[in-house]
């Protein structure tokens, strides 16, 4: 068993993107944190007060004092605690990517002492820290699982661009690969979580349970996405139906719309790849992944068909992309399926602008090939797509985004950011 206290424990982030900078920031107001990331632009930006994922602010993060930034494997020989918050995506055949869990087990395990713990807060399939993080530790380390070292899981709860739901104000599940190492990993987020903490079972159980958050809601918005189609068949408006029907006290209220970032459009490929290995065929879950995927596809036909309605030449047509980030005032590009609408498009033989004053322009062209313009010329469009409700976009009038098209053109608006009257579809 471990023999660490609460004021013994040294804790080093590893990984210091939307999820670990806010979690190591938090730490760092109270106690001694290395925040590693293998970044070193990262952490040159971190250490003058630049957070390019705008979580943080240079006051917030001035204030976790304690706080220091390293992208040298050698700063974390101190550390007796760590959390690793590295990404987890899924590959071009929507399998499990686990390198960067692997590679940041790798790094921790030259490091790993006895009486150490490795937190995961990564999304992954049930029994991913045990059967696959463990194993590595144990290779590079020398050390015994349970016996020299002990693990624990917490599942991420960060809502990228959210500032009324931060990191201190969402419970915290955790959980410890022992009794005793469950209660020091619970006592350590509590000491930072004031909307409290939920100490599950198992390492197994906690890991459940963040991954059918997202696939819940993932399979929720499919719903919502299928009734979409069916009512645009039909010529019912959506929301109208969604409005009434909401006032139903235990009616949901999803919406229809692209399902992508980090965890909604991903988590669920995580649990139909386990439920696959051990033998079970997902039938619900990869059903509601399919309708969600080809809502990019969708969107697409509908602007064309609606644009050969208003006899637009499609072929050779220019139309204006309004956001390209995965959702709104964040700068998130992870797996936006916004893409999906451009690439559709272009298939089509379409021209297509983007314009989001949220990116980064070289990671757009580093990410998906796109090259955003810095403002959309007026009078040039033959349609006009509002992908991501971003506040500069609400901020809009009809008039405004209307200036952009030609004398005759379309506006597809999937976000309810303009009056229902003034726009020509909406999703």
């Amino acid at each position: 068993m471990t023999n660490l206290t609460l004021e013994e424990i040294k804790l080093a982030v590893i990984g210091l993107g939307y999820v670990g900078l806010p979690l190591a920031a938090e730490f760092g107001k109270c106690r001694p944190v290395v925040g590693f990331d293998v970044n070193s632009h990262r952490i040159r930006d971190l250490r003058l007060g630049l957070d390019y994922t705008r979580e943080l602010n240079s006051q917030e993060l001035a204030a976790a004092k304690e706080l220091r930034f390293s992208d040298d494997p050698s700063e974390l020989e101190g550390c007796n605690v760590y959390i690793v918050t590295v990404p987890t995506p899924i590959d071009e055949h929507r399998q499990p990517n686990l390198t960067p869990l692997v590679k940041a087990s790798e790094t921790i395990g030259r490091t790993l002492k006895a009486g150490d713990i490795v937190i995961y807060e990564s999304t992954v399939f049930p029994g991913a820290t045990e059967e696959h993080c463990v194993p590595v530790l144990e290779r590079i380390s020398g050390l015994t699982f349970n016996q020299d070292f002990f693990a624990g899981y917490s599942p991420e709860r960060i809502n990228p661009g959210d500032k009324a739901h931060r990191v201190t104000d969402i419970m915290k599940v955790t959980s410890g690969s022992t009794p005793e190492v469950a209660e020091v990993v619970d006592q350590l987020y509590a000491s930072i979580i004031t909307a409290g903490t939920h100490k599950a079972s198992s390492i197994k159980v906690a890991e459940a349970a963040k991954v059918i958050e997202n696939t819940q809601r993932d399979l929720n918005i499919a719903l919502v996405n299928e009734l979409a189609m069916i009512f645009k068949r039909m010529n019912i408006d959506t929301q109208e139906v969604l409005d009434a029907a909401g006032t139903k006290w235990n009616f949901l209220p999803f919406r229809p719309g692209l399902v992508g970032g980090h965890c909604i459009g991903v988590d669920p490929y995580y649990l139909t790849h386990k439920a696959q290995a051990v033998g079970y065929h997902p039938e619900v879950i990869l059903s509601g992944r399919r309708i969600n995927d080809g809502m990019g596809r969708f969107v697409a036909s509908e602007l064309v068909k609606s644009m050969l309605d208003h006899c637009i030449q499609v072929n050779g047509a220019r139309v204006l992309v309004m956001g390209l980030t995965f959702k709104e005032n964040c700068p998130d590009l992870r797996n936006t399926r916004v893409i999906d609408v451009i690439r559709e498009l272009e298939d089509y033989n379409v021209r297509v602008d983007v314009y989001d004053p949220w990116i980064d322009p070289d990671e757009a062209y580093s990410e998906y090939g796109v090259c955003p313009i810095e403002t959309p010329p007026f009078a040039s469009y033959d349609g006009i797509v509002i992908a991501v409700a971003h506040e500069e976009f609400k901020r809009l009038s009809v008039s405004d985004v209307r200036k952009l098209g030609r004398d005759q053109h379309i506006i597809y608006d999937l976000k309810y950011v303009l009056p229902k009257d003034s726009v020509d579809i909406r999703l």
